[in-house]
């Protein structure tokens, strides 16, 4: 499989696992299974979704309850075992690719929400002695991930 389909099985599998988690879930779900149903990637005749969605339903739960505890391994469980079934469908149909770009254009957070938003300026003072840990200063911060992933 070239690197810009595993690249992108990668940033789908993140992408859904993000959205599992967020409070747009239903809408979501609805377009992932929309995309694994047209392939017949649901585990039952092509357009079900049935199994596809069941699935998608576990691995939500597991995130929740992961997230809940601090499980981090099984957060990155989740994102691996759809990563690898996206790798699935784009080493078959290459051409899933486009649609698959699409899906996750349209996951992501409306950027008319960002046109909304006034400017802030932010200042921030950080005082007490010496920091022994980062330190991050911003007005807004979508996501952070400290550290690296096992490899395992």
């Amino acid at each position: 499989m070239d690197t810009e389909l595993t690249a992108l099985a990668a940033a789908g599998a993140t992408t859904f696992v993000q959205q599992m988690a967020a409070d747009t879930w239903a809408q979501s779900r609805d377009r992932i299974v929309s995309f694994f149903s047209r392939r017949g990637d649901d585990g039952g005749e092509a357009g079900e979704g049935n199994v596809i969605g069941g699935e998608l339903e576990i691995s939500r739960r597991e995130l929740v309850a992961a997230t809940e505890t601090g499980d981090e391994q099984t957060a990155s469980d989740v994102e691996a075992e759809w990563r690898m079934r996206l790798r699935r469908v784009l080493a078959a149909d290459p051409a899933a690719a486009s649609e698959l770009t699409a899906v996750l254009a349209a996951l992501k957070p409306d950027s008319s929400d960002r046109r909304t938003q006034k400017s802030v300026n932010v200042h921030n003072v950080i005082s007490g002695g010496v920091q022994h840990e980062t330190v991050i200063q911003a007005g807004n911060v979508d996501s952070i991930n400290f550290g690296s992933q096992s490899s395992t």
